[in-house]
């Protein structure tokens, strides 16, 4: 199982961000995944870089592979306009770039003002898009009416010599029947064995299996635990509220539900290598092919270095 490192934009100011990729770089990290949002989660994380400019600055930093983790290209942006971000983007880091995509959150993704689609609208919605951004990946001027978009005379015209790779991220059965068909690969937050064979099942076969998961460094697992509670309690919001609430404000009422000991029990915290690696053999048994691993806080320079002396 090959071990990258996850930038999350929703914490970090884009210089951390490259600051982060070059030292999980030459701490032996197999590759990136970085977030896409605009805003955070709640106002303690304090952060959101648009993340097509992060990507275009890895390309001068970094030589190991990047994934978004995910991008929404339903509605915040077109997805012609997607295309030509991800086209570039693999051109810039050499084919290295793969375009994780998502039915996205409202938390992003209303700023529009757009009435915000039930899940199955947004699961086709998804699949319209990754369509036509496969069209304009194959070059020509491309024309489409569909449902939920329309492409006028459009062409990328700087595109690289083979099209980026579309991993799709799922969870519920609909969700995985689309991954499976539409997708060049599978995306997941949750070591889920059950989830992943399901998706192997229905189309999935070999093809590749990410997942990724949040630690957070500290001297002690209490002042770990304080860190993570703090800054990403909304990890433990359940069921599809994350798909819905509207705001940073309303994640952090609805944190409210969950306690420091939830976030104890479901974050690898403090410095012992073994909690960390109890998170990475979950992924590994579960069988994924690649698993990411953020810190939360400040510690990140230390989460990299151990990760670099005791799994790289």
């Amino acid at each position: 199982m090959r071990i990258g490192y996850f930038l999350s934009c929703e914490e970090y100011t884009p210089a951390e961000l490259l600051e982060q990729a070059k030292l999980a770089q030459e701490a032996g990290f197999q590759g990136l995944w970085i977030s896409d949002h605009y805003h955070p989660w709640n106002d303690e994380q304090g952060q959101s870089p648009f993340v097509w400019s992060i990507i275009g600055a890895l390309s001068q930093v970094v030589t190991i592979p990047v994934t978004t983790a995910v991008t929404c290209p339903i509605m915040r942006i077109h997805p012609a306009v997607v295309a030509q971000a991800a086209a570039t983007s693999a051109m810039l880091h050499d084919g290295r770039f793969v375009l994780g995509v998502g039915t996205g959150e409202a938390l992003n993704e209303h700023i529009l003002g757009d009435r915000w689609p039930f899940a199955d609208e947004r699961l086709e919605m998804l699949e319209e898009a990754v369509g036509v951004m496969r069209e304009l990946w194959q070059g020509g001027f491309v024309t489409h009416h569909g449902t939920h978009y329309t492409v006028d005379q459009a062409q990328v015209y700087s595109r690289p010599a083979t099209p980026p790779k579309v991993y799709v991220s799922a969870f519920g059965p609909k969700a995985l029947e689309v991954a499976a068909r539409i997708g060049d690969g599978y995306i997941s937050t949750s070591p889920d064995a059950d989830l992943l064979e399901q998706w192997r099942e229905m189309g999935g076969g070999d093809k590749p299996a990410q997942g990724g998961f949040k630690g957070c460094w500290a001297p002690t697992e209490d002042e770990g635990v304080d860190i993570a509670h703090r800054l990403w309690a909304n990890s433990g919001v359940p069921g599809e509220l994350s798909q819905v609430l509207p705001s940073p404000k309303h994640f952090e009422q609805a944190s409210q539900l969950v306690t420091k000991e939830m976030t104890r029990d479901s974050v690898a915290c403090g410095p012992d290598p073994a909690k960390h690696a109890e998170q990475l053999k979950a992924y590994e048994d579960a069988g994924f092919d690649e698993v990411y691993v953020a810190n939360m806080g400040p510690n990140y320079r230390e989460l990299i270095d151990l990760y670099g002396k005791e799994f790289l």
